[in-house]
């Protein structure tokens, strides 16, 4: 099972992301990140995921990112990503913007 992260998960591009993660057999989401909806669950600001999502948005910490997951998809605001993605590359972790 391949454990990911989205982060910037409370926008459109990443609730879109979590759904289509969800059907995928072998992915786990192990991470959600939302500057703004920190602290609340996915099921609250998305109430359509409620039944597939009971993780709880977290601020972006990137090495705590990296911790969770092996796999990091950004969905941030557009230059937004170039801030953190460095720091997961240095970590070792696969990245997809």
């Amino acid at each position: 099972m391949l454990k990911v992260a989205v982060v910037g998960a409370s926008g459109y591009t990443g609730i879109e992301l979590l759904r289509i993660l969800h059907c995928h057999p072998e992915v786990a989401v192990a991470c959600v990140t939302s500057e703004r909806s920190a602290g609340k669950t996915v099921a609250e600001i998305f109430p359509s995921v409620r039944d597939c999502y009971t993780q709880v948005l977290e601020h972006l910490e990137p090495v705590r990112v990296a911790d969770k997951a092996d796999f990091i998809f950004t969905a941030l605001p557009h230059q937004a990503a170039m801030e953190v993605v460095p720091t997961f590359m240095k970590l070792g972790k696969k990245v997809v913007d």
